[in-house]
């Protein structure tokens, strides 16, 4: 094939003669030997594609080390391409060049011959080594063109073209020797298949031999299964006939049993009248006392001359054990006995319906904190249970539910133990537990948490100190 090819439009467009391979060399070693000088110009000659492939990869190789008024115009942007991209995108401007520039030509050959060696001088003198490959003897010939360059250039297209038949009829034998390695195999494959689907008939056969005699079985048990069945359904006929029978004696005795049924409501119904009749009189005797009872009160009331009070004993109660304003305060030994003397809480679990709240951590503790919190909870209810015995008071404690422990012996009688929600603590409890107790009321709180006491009073609570409430559990 031609030498020149059509190429990027990004490249100097070459000339259209030698894209057709018909451009002449004018170097004087083309001309034959015969010619005596005749200025006649022997065409390119066609050449193999590796060839010419090797040729435009040697001029591109070379390009750069030119200088660059020795490098032609078309070829000056394609020297400065990457050495990948220089004889790929510029391999038609490369061949146009070589085909057209006898002088260019002869400069790249010096460069090219000065880095081919041996192999290149072989060349220069028109011979090529017997281990050399064709292509590259061909493209230093087609660059140097020595004597007889042509006749090398066709001996390598010869060679190039034996190796090409030699590698497609290598391919052909290498398929075929898969070939026939598949078929082998195939046929390995179909002798294994062939091999279980005779041991799978055999099977069948035997499972085949098994079924028929299980349905020879099967054939005599369900002879055997319907002669029962006859007799089954003569016992049925016959116990249908005894049921039905039975069924006409129970009817009749039901019918019976409706008419005792009938008298019975009868008879509780007369007895209801008279039940009813007899509570009324009850009722109007009970009356006439209650009514004689509060005329009575009246009467007692008008003499006693009693008018109606706006204040409840625990108001009194409390107005007595809050502090008045204006007075003196307290020494340390008063303030002791208002928060940690047990016997100001002995006074105040004296009063009517008395409600002792107690802060359960606050107190365990600051009195017995060496224990565990298990330990601790049934050593302080268990003493608040001997207060409620004591007392007849109600008594609550609060515990915080963050550390709840489940499997909690029940509580005294009296005692009312209970933990705070998640998300609040025993504190706001107390308080929510003070709020709810009505005006006048005595509720006792034993925290010696300040905020606790402070929030307490606030309320109406009788606030003391946690050593009270231990100092009297040492005491029972």
């Amino acid at each position: 094939m031609p030498l020149a090819e059509p190429h990027d439009d990004h490249l100097p467009q070459e000339d259209p003669v030698a894209r057709d391979g018909a451009v002449s060399d004018p170097d004087a070693s083309d001309t034959p030997a015969d010619s005596g000088g005749d200025p006649t110009i022997e065409p390119e000659p066609t050449l193999p594609e590796p060839v010419r492939q090797r040729i435009v990869a040697l001029t591109a190789a070379v390009l750069p080390s030119l200088p660059s008024d020795e490098v032609p115009v078309p070829l000056r942007r394609v020297a400065k391409f990457a050495p990948n991209r220089r004889a790929r995108l510029g391999a038609p401007a490369i061949a146009a060049q070589l085909t057209a520039d006898p002088l260019f030509r002869q400069r790249v050959t010096a460069r090219v011959l000065a880095d081919a060696g041996d192999l290149g001088a072989a060349v220069v003198e028109g011979t090529a080594p017997a281990a050399a490959d064709p292509v590259e003897v061909a493209a230093l010939a087609y660059l140097v063109r020595p004597r007889g360059w042509r006749e090398l250039i066709d001996a390598s297209g010869a060679a190039v073209r034996a190796e090409a038949d030699s590698a497609v009829v290598a391919e052909l034998v290498r398929e075929a020797e898969q070939r026939a390695t598949r078929a082998e195999h195939d046929r390995a494959v179909a002798r294994v298949e062939a091999d279980k689907l005779r041991d799978e008939l055999a099977r069948v056969r035997e499972e085949l031999g098994q079924l028929r005699e299980e349905s020879r079985q099967l054939t005599r048990t369900l002879r055997e299964t319907q002669a029962r069945e006859r007799k089954a359904s003569e016992l049925l006929a016959t116990e249908r006939g005894r049921a039905a029978r039975a069924s006409a004696d129970v009817d009749a005795e039901l019918r019976r049993a409706r008419a005792r049924l009938a008298e019975a409501e009868a008879a509780a119904g007369v007895a209801r009248a008279s039940a009813k009749e007899a509570r009324s009189v009850d009722d109007a005797r009970l009356w006439l006392l209650l009514e004689t009872i509060g005329q009575a009160a009246v009467g007692l009331r008008r003499e006693l001359a009693l008018d109606p009070v706006d204040k409840l004993p625990a108001d009194f109660v409390a107005d007595a054990f809050a502090e008045q304003p204006g007075t003196a305060p307290a020494g340390p030994a008063a303030r002791a006995r208002d928060t940690d003397d047990p016997a100001r809480l002995d006074q105040l679990l004296a009063l009517p319906r008395a409600h002792l709240v107690v802060d359960g951590y606050n107190v365990t503790k600051r009195g017995f904190g060496e224990m565990s919190l298990e330990q601790q909870r049934k050593r302080l209810i268990t003493g608040l249970g001997g207060i409620a015995a004591q007392t007849g008071d109600e008594v609550t404690v609060v515990f915080d539910g963050a550390e709840r422990m489940h499997g909690l012996p029940p509580a005294p009688r009296g005692v009312r133990v209970l933990f705070s929600r998640k998300g609040e603590t025993a504190d706001e409890l107390i308080r929510r537990l003070v709020r709810a107790e009505p005006a006048g009321r005595p509720v006792v709180v034993v925290s010696s948490d300040r905020e606790v006491a402070d929030g307490v009073r606030r309320h109406g609570a009788y606030p003391l100190g946690a050593d009270s409430l231990l100092r009297r559990l040492a005491r029972s």
